[in-house]
């Protein structure tokens, strides 16, 4: 199965664990064949037929364009970003990849979908894994949690200006289960080439867990510079993340993750599934900072002298 052709979605990498580039490299470092599902051909296409993909240009909610990606192939990573359409995408996939005779499909999912599931991307991922599982294309999940990637996004801005963290998620104790995007491609590549991989598998994948007060400390430690966290309305968090060019779906999910997560602390533990499937440890959240400092850091010199002093 390793040497068969896989179509990787989201290949060019999006605006958030950017997986389905990683999951790309990946693969054409061991060898595995790769057509890259792309949505234009840009700077970031032409870097992974370089590496060796082969390119399919299309749209998720077009269906001849999917069609076109699936023929040949026999596994797929489907990896739909946060945002309306998730199941008229799942539809088409999952009828184009039938229709194609893929034998195996591995999509990345919520780390809970339900049909009482506490927000509304977790609700569609159920449905959108019922109508995977029904296709008889061996589909199977990889259910991540909060990416690195999205606290990088939330509080970059703010911290790098002033060394303040806005968010709505309560006390300091509120602890959030985090993962490196990296990671969770790591998981991805290894069970898409796994053969004892059984179809309707469920892989759950958390690198750390965290509480607020030791993410705060990690900041302050790697930046060397005074950092506080500002408790603000979930109206106010709705508010910023929509006027920084979130989009209504993922902030509606996000809204509810943070009042979940503040009112009913966390029973997820970290899982082998980084060790397992990726062949090493989890990166942990102060690997990522210390990769990550300068998009943290003040914007001028200026800046870091005076929080150097406490200004």
């Amino acid at each position: 199965m390793t040497q068969d052709l896989v179509l990787v979605t989201g290949a060019a990498g999006g605006q958030q664990g950017k997986t389905g580039r990683y999951v790309t490299e990946l693969l054409l470092a061991r060898g595995v064949p790769v057509r890259a599902f792309v949505r234009r051909i840009d700077e970031r296409a032409e870097r992974l037929r370089a590496l060796g993909a082969e390119l399919a240009v299309g749209d998720f909610l077009d269906l001849a364009s999917v069609e076109r990606a699936v023929q040949g192939v026999s596994t797929v990573y489907f990896a739909y970003p946060v945002q309306p359409g998730l199941l008229d995408a799942t539809a088409i996939m999952a009828d184009a990849a039938r229709r194609a005779g893929v034998k195996r499909l591995i999509d990345m999912v919520m780390l809970v979908s339900a049909p009482n599931a506490p927000t509304p991307r977790m609700r569609q991922n159920y449905l959108s894994e019922q109508i995977f599982e029904r296709a008889d294309i061996g589909a199977s999940h990889v259910r991540a949690t909060v990416f690195y990637e999205n606290v990088r996004a939330m509080v970059a801005p703010t911290l790098a200006a002033d060394g303040s963290i806005l968010l709505p998620w309560g006390s300091e104790d509120t602890r959030v289960p985090l993962v490196s995007g990296e990671d969770v491609a790591r998981v991805v590549a290894g069970v898409l080439t796994d053969p004892s991989l059984v179809p309707g598998s469920s892989i759950p994948v958390v690198g750390e867990v965290l509480a607020l007060r030791e993410i705060i400390g990690t900041f302050h430690r790697l930046l060397q510079r005074d950092v506080r966290y500002v408790e603000i309305s979930d109206e106010l968090w709705h508010a910023g993340a929509l006027a920084r060019g979130l989009n209504d779906h993922a902030v509606e999910h996000l809204s509810q993750l943070w009042t979940l997560l503040r009112t009913r602390p966390t029973q997820v533990k970290v899982t082998d599934a980084i060790e397992t499937y990726g062949g090493r440890a989890p990166k942990t959240f102060e690997q990522f900072v210390r990769e990550e400092r300068a998009t943290f850091a003040p914007a001028s010199a200026a800046a870091v002298a005076s929080s150097a002093h406490g200004g």
